[in-house]
């Protein structure tokens, strides 16, 4: 194995270091190599590995559960070279992930990306700014356990600085705690400071079709890395440029993985984000005078008596009920597929344990 804390180390710009290293070292000692999964499609990925990239089968590593499955950023344990084909054998715990709902009636959650440090969120200003849809992305965001980061992309559609300066501000106060920044891919502005951020460990970059993620991408990694295609002039929508999750190294420091742009953010289990996203809301629930306070029409309610004298927007509010409603509808859903699933098991082990047991009272006879 290579030293870690390097610069000499293959995998460090991918973001090894001595804590995935001890982790590996079981696996290490089974003559298995570490690598980082830059891509997943069809059943096999790409991992990048102190030799370069192999491509790899992920058949001994696609469980039912859909959010164990290999994914873009997770740090794998891959044959030998020499294998054919080569396997991946295992996945090393997860740091973090980030994991939104699908649309689906079944209410699965999808992981789209593991290990990440950043959320990067990409908000287009050539639309109208949804505060709404940001909350949201926000809120999966600190679920992760990366940081979120905002970053109004196509800075250089609103000329006017003050314009531009009032709606930062607006984001801000959807986003409490999180950086937000106004950049421009076309211009450069502001895309050395959101190098500066991405370059200290693995980013995700998340948002709409049409929000330039691909062209952020691109300005990151100083080369056309991503295929980029124009935005529909009817309705400014972008098509799906990117169509796979893909990891980049950047010249600057640390990792980006970009993804498909995202019709549907749907809440996954994401109470303590959407609280930090309405961090001002929690603190304020804490004055209610009942503890279990819907913040509808109770007295002594601290959030209502804020709305009434201006000190917080009724449009907060509303979003924050409508994510809180959201995200006990999903947790529902998700606690009746796993009783489901419990009684199938159960039922299967005990079809198993009966058949056994005829099996033994056959021997007998």
């Amino acid at each position: 194995m290579f030293s870690s804390g390097t610069s000499s180390h293959p995998l460090a710009p991918y973001g090894w270091d001595a804590g995935w290293e001890a982790e590996f070292a079981p696996y290490a000692a089974q003559g298995l190599v570490p690598g980082r999964v830059v891509r997943v499609d069809r059943g096999q990925c790409d991992v990048i590995t102190a030799d370069g990239s192999v491509r790899a089968d992920t058949e001994f590593v696609t469980p039912r559960d859909p959010l164990k499955v290999v994914c873009t950023g997770d740090w794998v344990a891959v044959d030998a070279d020499g294998a054919d084909p080569r396997y991946v054998q295992t996945y090393l715990p997860r740091r973090t992930s980030f994991v939104r709902s699908t649309s689906s009636k079944r209410s699965e959650g999808q992981i789209l990306a593991a290990n990440v440090d950043h959320s990067i969120i990409a908000v287009s200003l050539a639309a109208e700014l949804d505060l709404a849809r940001i909350e949201r992305f926000l809120a999966l965001g600190w679920e992760s356990g990366g940081q979120p980061v905002v970053v109004l992309s196509k800075a250089d559609l609103v000329p006017d600085a003050a314009t531009l300066g009032h709606l930062v501000e607006d984001v801000e106060t959807a986003a409490p705690g999180v950086q937000v920044l106004a950049v421009s891919a076309t211009s450069g502005d502001g895309v050395d400071v959101l190098a500066a951020v991405v370059s200290g460990g693995t980013s995700v970059l998340l948002g709409q079709s049409g929000a330039g993620k691909s062209t952020l991408a691109n300005a990151l990694a100083g080369a056309d890395v991503m295929e980029v295609q124009a935005i529909r002039d009817v309705d400014g929508k972008g098509r799906h440029t990117t169509t796979t999750r893909n990891l980049i190294p950047l010249p600057g420091g640390g990792v980006l993985i970009d993804t498909p742009g995202l019709r549907g953010v749907g809440l996954w289990d994401a109470e303590s984000g959407v609280g930090q996203v309405f961090s001002e809301i929690e603190e304020l629930a804490t004055r209610c005078r009942f503890h279990d306070c819907a913040h509808d029409a109770e007295p002594g309610c601290a959030v209502l008596d804020a709305v009434d004298s201006g000190g917080l927007p009724q449009r907060r509010l509303d979003s924050y009920r409508k994510l809180i409603r959201e995200n006990q509808r999903i947790v529902a859903k998700t606690d009746a597929r796993a009783r489901a699933e419990m009684r199938r098991q159960w039922r299967l082990r005990g079809a198993e344990g009966r058949a056994a047991l005829d099996v033994k009272r056959g021997r007998l006879r």
